[in-house]
Parts: structure tokens; C-alpha cells; sequence
């Protein structure tokens, strides 16, 4: 049986979303069904026209969405923000990320740095730019496939120093996280719900996006590695 309201997202936020609609059903009785997937795959497939009550994704990409008549107009709310994180390898060595000094330091000293195809990678590459980090040398920086946590990759070994939105690093197996970027570096991601311009339950839509931006879900969020936007 189909559910109540259908959802798709980018990975960023795949388990805050799992627990608040579990919590949403329970408080409901209303099925909630999300799909979580690479944040460009989710775009693509909005854009395609395949039908979704909710949309959950960065806030750059949501606005294009609304702006080309992919969701609803005056849809889009604030769900959650969520800054980038460093993992290294279970018992490697940490670096240090006390400055954007150090941790360029660290970058360059590193045999090979893992980013997402999401916006903690798109800031990731400018950091390498800017810092003069030699992106031709192979195997220096590897971007992790669509859906695929950089931490996985940081944990079978193949790169030393991983970068990703916190939220996707907590809780990956044979990985640890060293840190977030610091202050004069950081990019803090703003991920927005919408929804969908072919959604089929537009008040249950509206009604599940109310309570995943309401306040009694802030400490979820941040337990999961996220940030209430600001009210």
C-alpha cells in the first residue's frame, strides 16, 4: 500500500528525516515514505517529473526548483543547517583543525583527500583552489560516488582525510571524526523542504513539513549532527 506522503531527499539528511516521520506516523497515524539519495539524483529526478508530496534538499538548489516550477510556490521552509566535518581513519592520527593554517597544513600533507558531489564538496574544491592544492596528481582527491558516505571511503582506507556534512559521517563504521572545518573556512549548508508541484497530498505535505521545521524537533536534529535553522 502506498503511503500516505511521499518524500525524497539528498543523503545529508536521511536519518533526522527517518526518525522525525517515524515520529510524525506515530503522532498521526499518516504513512510517510522518503527516499534518500544523492542530492543531484534527487534534483534530477524532481525536474524529471516524477511525483513527490515533499522535497528536502540544500537551499541553492530548492530555490532553482521553485523558481522553474518544480514545487509549489511560497513552499519552501527551513529545515536544518549543517556544517562540514573532518574524518580520518579508526586510531589514525587527527589533525589539526585549530586554524585554517593547520588544516591547510594538513590537507597538503595528506596522501589523499575524499569530498561528496553534494555543496560540502563544491566548498571542499574551492578550499583546494584556494590553497594551491595540485588537483591533476592522481588519486589526490577523490570524489565519493552519488549516495556513497565519504566516510566509507575514509574507512576502507582509500583516502586519508575525508570532508562531508557531519550529519553523513556519524555512525560510519572503521572511521572517526577529527573535527569540523574551522570558523574562517567553514560552509554551513542550509537544507529547506518544499512541496512538490505534482504532489498528490499538498495539505498533508504542508502539515508534515510544519512539524519536521517546528521547535520540538530540534533535539533530534542536533543529536543526528544538525542545527535548527535560526528562527
Amino acid at each position: 500500500m502506498a503511503a500516505d506522503i511521499l518524500g525524497i531527499s539528498s543523503m545529508a539528511t536521511r536519518q533526522i528525516l527517518a526518525e522525525l516521520c517515524g515520529v510524525y506516523q506515530k503522532k498521526t497515524g499518516r504513512s510517510v515514505a522518503f527516499e534518500s539519495v544523492g542530492g543531484v539524483d534527487a534534483a534530477r529526478r524532481v525536474r524529471s517529473g516524477e511525483t513527490f508530496d515533499v522535497v528536502v534538499l540544500a537551499d541553492d538548489v530548492m530555490k532553482k526548483l521553485e523558481a522553474d516550477g518544480f514545487l509549489k510556490p511560497a513552499s519552501r521552509t527551513p529545515f536544518a543547517e549543517s556544517a562540514i566535518a573532518v574524518a580520518v581513519r579508526s586510531g589514525e592520527k587527527r589533525p589539526d583543525l585549530t586554524s585554517e593554517a593547520t588544516t591547510k597544513a594538513a590537507v597538503i600533507s595528506a596522501r589523499s583527500i575524499g569530498y561528496s558531489t553534494g555543496p560540502s564538496g563544491t566548498h571542499v574544491l574551492r578550499l583546494m583552489e584556494k590553497w594551491g592544492v595540485d588537483q591533476s596528481k592522481a588519486g589526490k582527491i577523490v570524489q565519493a560516488p552519488p549516495g556513497v558516505p565519504v566516510g566509507s571511503l575514509v574507512a576502507r582506507g582509500e583516502v586519508e582525510l575525508g570532508f562531508q556534512q557531519l550529519s553523513e559521517l556519524l555512525d560510519v563504521p572503521g572511521m572517526e571524526i577529527a573535527g569540523l572545518l574551522p570558523p574562517e573556512v567553514q560552509s554551513v549548508t542550509l537544507f529547506v523542504c518544499g512541496v512538490g508541484a505534482r504532489a498528490v497530498n499538498e495539505a498533508r505535505a504542508r502539515d508534515l513539513i510544519l512539524y519536521l521545521a517546528s521547535p520540538e524537533t530540534a533535539g533530534t536534529k542536533r543529536r543526528l549532527g544538525m542545527e535548527p535553522p535560526p528562527r
